[in-house]
């Protein structure tokens, strides 16, 4: 056996292990990482990494530390106070014929004292108010959330057309260049004269700008994706979708009635009323003593000598209950109270005016989606009738029955109709959404 062969083997196997084990592992990651994202994937990453929403969520974990720090009241409240004085002219006050010094030229006291709140309106209002707070909190995230599923799809709805967009100029690119080609031979050969090929380098220019114009607008729309995804800005964003499904998806139930219930805008508004309510009732029993009980400690220092200040002590201690009562505050409760329920008036004329607006929003989103609709189908069938009228007429142009100028229109009316039916898929996909929102039935948890 070739011992030296041998040793030279394993060496040479250990230092290529390390980079083999990774390259295996990073081609297992490869495989196992998913290629594009689905719409409700994006969906999903949205509601754990959009900024609106993780602020949404801070404002809840912000808004339990706010209600704990006021119902911290409740609990005994220790405090300690220190104080050291140098008396510059010390009390004097005569007894008969002689004048006594009071006090010494140096004190201190350290106060040890404890409080416990037994009664109070202001703690009490806090108490009851701390559960309508968490609603209204839970209630603005999700509001976010449902308009952050709303913006998401939306997006993504708007990448994927104008990708589709993209695919149809491509095509037309190709048959155009093809028609540029044939148009110029046939001028090489004098059969036709160079009107049609000119005609055909006017259209394929025109192809390039919009090919070029949308394949920008989808880096841009990519990237507004990835903004209100929350994706970092240096990550790529991939798309997976089905055409025929996003078809199948235009079609909701529109004899549907509003459920005013439903909205998370008028439930917001609920919450508020309660808790004006809440605020009125304060207003109405401030009147109401507030009442604690107390302890402390009190070590007291004198001396003429700084130094000797703290040699000996001369401890106090009490125990006892405050009661504290508001008798005539120059009218404030009174107006106070008064301003209380002029809130809460306002506050009905909010919901009301809510609701009618809520009202509003559906019958707009219902009429759009109605229209949008209509105009997808309309559209969805003068494609297939543009499709076929440009293979007649290229039929014909190539057999030398139809000019060139009519193959030029049908090209380009076969475009446009392509063009504009994407952009009706669109037009009726993001309406449906307006009119799941206006009816309060996007799905958070999906």
């Amino acid at each position: 056996m070739n011992i030296p062969h041998l040793l030279k083997t394993l060496l040479l196997g250990s230092l290529l292990y390390p980079t083999l084990l990774q390259a295996q592992n990073n081609e297992a990651t490869v495989e196992t990482a998913p290629d594009a994202l689905t719409l409700q994937e994006c969906i999903d990453y949205a509601l754990q990494n959009r900024a609106a929403v993780e602020q949404a969520v801070l404002d809840e974990a912000i808004g339990e530390r706010e209600i704990k720090a006021e119902l911290a009241g409740w609990l005994p409240q220790v405090s300690a106070g220190y104080s050291g004085v140098r008396n510059l002219k010390l009390q004097q006050q005569p007894f008969g014929d002689q004048v006594i010094t009071l006090g010494r030229n140096y004190t201190s006291s350290i106060l040890l004292q404890a409080n416990q709140t037994l009664f109070s309106s202001q703690l009490l209002l806090a108490s009851k108010a701390a559960r309508y707070t968490r609603q209204q909190l839970d209630l603005n995230t999700i509001n976010t959330k449902i308009n952050t599923v709303v913006v998401v799809s939306k997006a993504f709805y708007d990448v994927l057309l104008t990708m589709e967009q993209v695919r149809i100029l491509d095509e037309n690119l190709v048959r155009q260049e093809k028609q540029y080609n044939d148009a110029r031979s046939r001028f090489e050969v004098g059969l036709v004269d160079k009107t049609d090929y000119q005609r055909a380098a006017v259209t394929l220019a025109n192809i390039r700008s919009d090919r070029n114009r949308a394949k920008q607008a989808v880096r841009a729309k990519q990237a507004y994706l990835k903004q209100v995804m929350g994706l970092p800005v240096e990550s790529e964003v991939g798309l997976a979708y089905d055409y025929d499904a996003m078809q199948q998806a235009v079609l909701i139930d529109t004899t549907e009635i509003v459920e005013f219930a439903n909205r998370v805008e008028l439930q917001q508004l609920q919450v508020q009323q309660q808790l004006l309510q809440l605020n009125t009732s304060y207003q109405k029993w401030g009147i109401l003593p507030t009442a604690s009980a107390f302890i402390n400690y009190n070590s007291l220092y004198f001396n003429n000598e700084l130094s000797a200040l703290y040699n000996n002590a001369f401890p106090t201690s009490a125990v006892g209950l405050q009661l504290s009562l508001p008798l005539f505050q120059g009218g404030r409760r009174y107006q106070n109270l008064r301003a209380a329920r002029l809130e809460e008036q306002r506050a009905e004329v909010e919901a009301e005016n809510t609701r009618n607006e809520i009202n509003t929003e559906y019958q707009t989103a219902l009429a759009n989606y109605k229209s949008d609709y209509y105009e997808w189908v309309t559209l969805r069938d003068n494609l297939v009738v543009a499709q076929e009228v440009y293979d007649i007429i290229q039929l014909q142009y190539e057999e030398g029955v139809k000019a060139y100028i009519e193959l030029v229109v049908a090209e380009t009316e076969l475009r446009a109709t392509q063009l504009n039916y994407y952009n009706a898929l669109y037009n009726v996909l993001s309406s449906k959404l307006d009119y799941q929102r206006a009816l309060g039935n996007i799905d958070i948890n999906r």
